[in-house]
């Protein structure tokens, strides 16, 4: 046993003079440097005042000791950016240890000032890694954009938007009624009172904001008809007024439900919406008249472009769960010439009571990401989602139109018996399979009848769709059924004589349907 323990003795001295086993990768080494997943960290342009997104930095350590470095923001006038690391957040962060062969993850964001400027502004900044007494750092550029911001904003009196700088919407709680607790929403226009929105205006909305109209929205009334181009591809075409979501990152460019939509309650009026593109809600433009009081929100729509709109199991302030559309109406009034209805997920028009009259207008809605099951048109007298619904009186109208998409009926008429007599469908070219006889029976009006002048289930032979290009247009080709002198003659009153993008019609005569003129 003496023996044992001075052989424990010998070892324990021959230890303390060894190497520790901690693995190679975790002893701290005196040089070395670092490397970066790129030279530049950059922000799409971002809106003033509110906090960007965040974006990753990778740090890599190439060397097979770790090393310890200090991260530091340089701090330069005008920005402000903020570091997050391994949980810690500030502009600085010191000893960090990044083990041999492995890296860090270095999030960047910022909130960027107010500089009283009307155009985008860069601002640049940079991260500093000082390590082993090595000096590197990483460029940080964003583009700033001041706006006007509306958060909560009650507009009691008649005003009109300026279009020096966008718009930007942000649902905050407000006190409305001191009888009542505080409610939330981006813009609401009062009862009695009217929202101008000139031509040019560019109108941003938060994740979930809206716009609420008890009174009258008036969209372009200042553009005139032949005076400029009004192609709604053309992002910086300022004859154009344009809705969409804040989020101005590439890949956000046509993601649907990104905020919410322009509500029209049962108090408002005499909307127009002219020369727009409203894109990327969960809803366009929802009226909503729930009680079905005798008169109706009105909105009529003109020139108007309605994209990448959806929504699954959308709730409305008292009212039951819907889904998202172009346009929801419960018991309103809508007439819509010259527009276009496209990529919306389920609707691209949903009438529940109320009167609608399409003229010249294009849906085209292909819906690739997921097998859509609603008809695109669909208008019922009955609202499914109450117990014993009353019938609503109802009122459908589609003339010179293309009614076309993924779906083998694009037009469904629920219940159409009871309102058969309202109901006129004609000089259009649809995709039907309800409604493809060339008779009439019970609740299945015949569109391909010969009195109607219907083109049935023949393909438009649109440009470009959605399904086969990342830049549709739904613009006619030459051998389209839906020109001239293919198509049946225009029927009804007015024909426009420009089309969606304001070029004149061929001869308003025998225009091409649906909201392109063909050229």
């Amino acid at each position: 046993m003496r023996h044992f323990f001075s052989l424990f003795l010998v070892l324990s001295c021959l230890l303390s003079f060894l190497p520790g086993c901690e693995p190679k990768e975790d002893l701290v080494q005196t040089s070395g440097s670092l490397a970066f997943a790129t030279d530049t960290v950059k922000f799409d342009t971002a809106f003033t005042t509110i906090q960007t997104v965040t974006k990753r930095l990778w740090v890599y350590n190439r060397n097979s000791g770790a090393v310890k470095t200090d991260v530091s923001l340089a701090g330069k006038l005008g920005t402000t950016y903020s570091l997050l690391i391994n949980g810690d957040a500030g502009p600085s962060i010191s000893g960090i240890t990044i083990r041999g062969k492995d890296s860090l993850l270095v999030l960047v964001r910022a909130v960027l000032g107010d500089n009283g400027k009307d155009k985008p502004f860069l601002l640049e900044d940079q991260v500093n890694f000082r390590t082993n007494g090595n000096e590197q750092n990483v460029k940080v550029v964003a583009y700033g954009q001041n706006a006007y911001f509306h958060r909560a904003d009650y507009i009691t009196a008649n005003t009109t938007w300026r279009t020096d700088k966008p718009h930007v919407i942000i649902n905050a709680n407000r006190v409305l009624n001191p009888q009542q607790p505080a409610v939330s929403f981006g813009v609401l226009v009062g009862e009695g009172v009217t929202l101008t929105i000139p031509k040019g205006a560019r109108i941003y909305s938060h994740a979930g904001s809206y716009i609420q109209v008890n009174g009258t929205l008036r969209v372009n009334d200042d553009f005139v008809p032949g005076t400029g181009a009004t192609d709604t591809v053309k992002a910086k075409n300022l004859n154009i007024v344009r809705f969409q979501g804040d989020r101005l990152e590439p890949f956000y460019a046509d993601i649907p439900s990104q905020w919410g939509g322009i509500i029209f309650t049962s108090t408002s009026r005499n909307n127009s919406i002219r020369y727009a593109e409203i894109k990327n809600a969960t809803f366009g433009a929802l009226l909503y008249n729930r009680d079905a009081l005798p008169t109706h929100p009105t909105l009529a729509l003109n020139n108007t472009v309605f994209r990448n709109i959806s929504g699954s199991n959308v709730s409305f302030a008292n009212a039951n769960p819907g889904t998202g559309g172009g346009v929801i109406s419960y018991s309103g009034d809508v007439t819509a010439t010259n527009c276009l209805f496209t990529n919306c997920g389920e609707y691209a028009m949903v009438g529940i009571g109320g009167t609608y009259d399409l003229n010249f207008c294009t849906v085209a809605n292909y819906t690739p990401a997921f097998r859509r099951e609603t008809s695109s048109l669909t208008f019922t007298n009955v609202d499914d989602a109450l117990k014993n619904p009353p019938k609503l009186p109802t009122s459908v109208t589609i003339r010179n139109s293309i009614v076309w998409g993924s779906f083998e009926d694009e037009l469904y008429l629920q219940n159409n018996a009871d309102y058969l007599s309202n109901i006129t469908v004609q000089n259009s070219l649809l995709r039907t399979k309800e409604y493809q006889a060339t008779t009439d029976a019970v609740g299945k009006p015949g569109l391909a009848q010969a009195v109607r002048a219907n083109v049935v289930n023949a393909d438009p032979l649109f440009v470009r769709t959605s399904l086969t290009s990342s830049q549709p247009d739904y613009s006619l080709q030459a051998a389209s059924p839906a020109t001239s002198p293919r198509r049946p003659k225009a029927v009804g009153s007015p024909v426009p004589l420009r089309d969606l993008i304001n070029l004149p019609r061929n001869n308003p005569s025998m225009p091409s349907l649906g909201a392109y003129e063909h050229k």
